[in-house]
């Protein structure tokens, strides 16, 4: 059983979902890029029961409301909603999951917070997104953003109705990770139903996001700052194995490496079988190693 929640903000509301005794731990869950609370659906009932869970949705996603017209959705405008959330519940120190682009969030937050968290767990998340390491490619990834926001501004384009099956399909056509089990849980929170079919809920700005980007050295000395709490799970079939990845993303394969060297004495990296989305694919294959992060009074647990 779960409980809806809303937090007033300047432009609307973050809408959230719970779990759990309200005076248990706090665990703030955070979803990944065009994604909801629902990602969390499968995984949560399987974590530890003394926890009080809150999934939230980020601004422009979900059930939250959409940012004002004219504005761009910048990375550091999802941290703040993180604090809004934490401020709105009076947590003054928690724990924080992300998955994927949350886990981005999750990181950032984390160092700019420290004291406010006590564990962080990343669900295919290195914490951090990682900028562009030639700078002309840089340069071009903002000047993106402004033009793609700018041509959407100028069309105002009604959001497209679709059927049920339609926009399930067009769901899954863009995360092949997806299973359609959970593109159609993703789909519940995704998605309004209108008298022309369902529209989907997520601002179109927040496909362009403006990112804030850290090169892999300052990854490294951030994560160092925040040793042995952090608990980071990757997949074997997902976006982070090197061997999988294209070339241009070498440098998260230089981020691997490091956290084999100077840094698996702090964190916990683990690599289990399964896809980008194996917390809600497969719950079962991540919800022992979170439990027993979770609840081990040493976060240096055997895992």
């Amino acid at each position: 059983m779960f409980s809806e929640l809303k937090f007033p903000v300047p432009w609307g509301h973050v809408a959230a979902k719970a779990w759990g005794p309200l005076e248990g731990h706090p665990v703030l869950c955070l979803h990944g890029w065009l994604d909801n609370a629902n990602t969390f659906d499968k995984l949560i009932p399987l974590l530890p029961r003394g926890c009080y869970y809150v999934a939230m949705d980020f601004s422009g996603h979900g059930f939250s409301s959409h940012r004002p017209a004219g504005c761009p959705y910048h990375f550091l405008d999802y941290v703040i909603d993180v604090r809004r959330v934490a401020d709105a519940l009076q947590w003054r120190r928690f724990t924080l999951m992300g998955h994927s682009m949350g886990g981005a969030v999750a990181g950032m937050f984390c160092f700019l917070y420290p004291e406010m968290v006590d564990k962080l767990i990343l669900l295919e998340s290195l914490g951090f997104l990682l900028a562009p390491e030639d700078t002309e490619a840089w340069l071009k990834s903002k000047r993106r953003v402004i033009d793609r926001l700018l041509s959407l501004e100028a069309k105002e384009q009604t959001p497209k109705a679709r059927s049920p099956e339609a926009a399930l399909q067009r769901l899954l056509e863009a995360n092949s990770h997806l299973t359609a089990e959970g593109g159609a849980i993703l789909l519940q929170r995704g998605a309004t139903e209108t008298p022309a079919g369902l529209v989907y809920n997520r601002d179109m700005r927040a496909r362009m996001q403006s990112r804030e980007s850290l090169t892999v050295d300052q990854c490294v000395k951030l994560l160092q700052k925040i040793q042995d709490r952090v608990l980071i799970i990757v997949s074997q079939d997902g976006l982070l194995v090197p061997h999988k990845l294209h070339c241009r993303n070498h440098f998260v394969k230089a981020l691997r490496e490091a956290f084999e060297s100077t840094l698996k004495e702090h964190i916990q990296l683990v690599e289990v079988p399964g896809s980008h989305f194996v917390h809600l694919n497969e719950p079962e294959v991540v919800s022992g190693i979170i439990s027993n992060f979770l609840t081990a009074q040493n976060t240096r647990a055997r895992l």
